[in-house]
């Protein structure tokens, strides 16, 4: 392909200078890497990439992920100058303003064009190798002998700051690992971090640690068009690894007076804007400034790229007629279409059922999956133990890249980071297994996921002391109350394998946030005392009434997860008017009307105990200045699990004397 090197060196230079006017207007923001970085995005916006501005959610365009975030300006610059209908010149100019589609970083939410929320450094690697899998297990799964649907690539723009962050040396080693071709990562190496010059922090050669993750590797010149085009069409052709692009850049290139420092990353070089732009060929006085050539340009190549659509499109219409499951499969999975009958899927338990909820999920977890084909399964390394393997189905391999089954190692910030990517791609139905105790491992990406909406499903098991001799540095007392506290999340904490049902019912049924299931390691009994009916469908409501008292009400008891039993117990010794109420998930019950709430638990009784074996603090929101809650303060201790337990008064003895000392 022969580039047209004038109208993509201005459309570059016109790039920087619609930056550099950004980030000026509102004193805000990073020029380094739009300016650094002008010729990478017009070799992909300006000929590499295929996409169409008018249909953004195409199923085969090529991904773009910014990793770096805090350049966004490059990524809406050319979002823009390639025309995409939401990022107008009047949001460039809105940059970073309120209520405007031009965010201070990238949010996948807001400005269509934007494939990931990305800002946190190194999650939009992670992201991107997620995109890439997601992409390879379409193509094994819905290419055929006569119709090729999906034969895009992942394209993801990294600095050194995204290289330093460990989720993305986790990520790049699970894509070598892989070997998912598909991948471009292209490292901005301009050898500057915000704080000083790289080799202040850095000295590593990071082309021999991607060729040792089995990455094909290219250096070149990031400012040469030429250069970078041609490595990036040799990537697109490459077969067998994922690809590295080390470009090096001059970053702030444009403003002399801080070109290639420290100084340019943010907006240091704001000042000089004016020079700049001089020097750059702009306007002096017309800022925001877009020639009607390089209009022009992007117009004639949006046109062929619609064509390159439309053609695809043709193809895509006679896959479906000659492949209707497999059509009917994948709208299903794109409109997320679930069966009616869901919970219908799974039998109940029988009443004598003594198993942990994690063995419980496992059971759930293979009728859910045979009824969701796109329904896919990963751990980071604990299936043996998360017990979340899909039976039915294999691994994921570089041979068998239709597995639903993912081996993520021993990876967690990465396997929740490859799920946001899997959840942004919007194909298949993303869900990652690993300890409770670990969530703080992968919490960057559970944030992410809770703030871009994504429908993530998390299957923590080992939820709590009950995990016994492991002791404290696996028993996560704190664990559930801290992500309690991102918006956006459920978290839901099953009592018994019914309540598991209905938890992981729950959880595949919302696509508007992701959904934590904590699961226990250790047995717990059916409460049998509740209807099958009541645990599975008051799971969906968060919060319901598990036992209504036979008198007038006096005392309301409270409890989730393995400790319900402890607040069923209670009540049976108390006597008629204790209520026990069952708050699996307090967020779901939250969000519930004021009369449903109201009609749990009512304000007139505020006699009130709250026991789960974590920090009780969550709990006084229920309980009041009147109630008590039984908890646990501190930090475990290594014993068996039911010795934990009985040694912090988890049971139903302490729960009858908090509440008989109730006034």
């Amino acid at each position: 392909m022969t580039l047209n090197l004038d109208a993509l060196s201005r459309a570059a230079n016109e790039a920087r200078g619609l930056a550099m006017d950004a980030v000026h207007a509102c004193s805000s923001g990073h020029l380094g890497l739009p300016l650094g970085c002008a010729e990478i995005g017009a070799a992909l916006f300006g000929s590499a990439l295929n996409y169409n501005p008018d249909e953004p959610r195409w199923l085969n365009r090529d991904r773009f992920v910014l990793s770096a975030g805090h350049g966004s300006m490059f990524l809406y610059a050319w979002l823009h100058l390639a025309g995409y209908p939401m990022v107008t010149l009047e949001q460039v100019k809105n940059f970073r303003a309120f209520g405007s589609h031009t965010p201070g970083h990238p949010e996948s939410f807001e400005t269509e064009g934007v494939e990931c929320t990305t800002g946190p450094l190194g999650q939009g690697v992670a992201n991107a190798v997620g995109m890439a899998m997601s992409q390879k297990m379409a193509a094994a799964r819905y290419n055929t002998d006569d119709y090729r649907i999906f034969d895009n690539h992942i394209f993801c723009l990294a600095g050194d700051g995204c290289l330093q962050e460990g989720v993305s040396s986790e990520a790049s080693s699970f894509a070598g690992h892989n070997k998912l071709d598909n991948l471009v990562l292209i490292y901005d190496s301009n050898d500057v971090t915000l704080d000083a010059m790289a080799i202040a922090s850095q000295s590593e050669d990071a082309a021999k640690r991607y060729e040792a993750y089995g990455f094909d590797v290219q250096t070149v010149p990031g400012n040469d068009l030429v250069a970078i085009f041609e490595a990036i069409e040799r990537a697109k052709n490459a077969v067998g690894k994922p690809q590295l692009i080390i470009a090096k850049t001059l970053i702030g290139k444009g403003i002399p007076e801080v070109a290639g420092t420290a100084k340019a990353h943010g907006e240091g070089g704001a000042k000089f804007v004016d020079a700049a732009r001089k020097g750059l060929g702009l306007p002096e006085n017309e800022h925001f400034f877009v020639s009607e050539e390089t209009r022009a340009y992007f117009q004639a190549h949006k046109n062929k790229l619609v064509e390159k659509y439309e053609e695809w499109s043709g193809t895509f219409q006679m896959w479906e007629s000659a492949h209707p499951v497999r059509a009917k499969e994948l709208a299903d999975a794109l409109g997320n279409i679930l069966p009616l009958d869901l919970i219908d899927h799974i039998p109940a338990f029988p009443a004598d059922t003594k198993i942990a909820t994690r063995k419980a999920g496992s059971d759930v977890l293979q009728p859910l999956a045979a009824a969701i084909p796109t329904f896919i399964s990963g751990s980071a390394d604990l299936h043996g133990s998360t017990l979340n393997y899909i039976n039915s189905d294999k691994d994921f391999t570089p041979e068998n890249q239709s597995g639903r089954n993912i081996r993520f190692g021993i990876r967690e910030h990465a396997m929740a980071s490859m799920l946001n990517g899997f959840a942004y791609d919007g194909i298949f139905r993303p869900s990652g297994a690993t300890f409770l105790v670990f969530a703080d491992y992968a919490r960057p990406a559970i944030r992410i996921a809770a703030l871009s909406r994504l429908p993530v499903i998390y299957i923590f098991t080992h939820d709590s002391i009950g995990v016994g001799e492991d002791g404290p540095t696996h028993q996560p007392v704190e664990t559930v109350a801290g992500l309690r506290v991102i918006p956006q999340l459920d978290v839901i904490r099953p009592a018994d394998p019914e309540e598991t049902a209905g938890a992981f019912v729950a959880a595949i049924e919302r696509t508007t946030g992701p959904t934590l299931l904590a699961l226990t390691r250790q047995v717990v009994p059916m409460l049998n005392e509740i209807p099958v009916e009541t645990r599975r469908n008051g799971v969906r409501l968060g919060g319901y009434i598990a036992i209504h008292e036979t008198g007038e009400l006096k005392t309301i008891l409270i409890g989730c997860g393995s400790e319900l039993q402890h607040a069923v117990a209670a009540a049976k010794e108390l006597g008629a008017g204790v209520r026990v109420v069952s708050m699996p998930c307090l967020e779901r019950f939250e969000s519930q009307s004021p009369a449903y709430k109201e009609s749990v638990l009512p304000s007139s009784c505020r006699r009130r105990v709250a026991i789960e074996a974590g920090v009780p603090d969550p709990w006084y929101r229920y309980v009041g200045i009147d109630g008590k809650v039984i908890g646990i303060p501190r930090f475990g201790i290594s014993a068996p699990g039911n010795k934990v337990m009985d040694f912090f008064g988890i049971n139903a003895k302490s729960v009858v004397e908090a509440a008989q000392s109730l006034a």
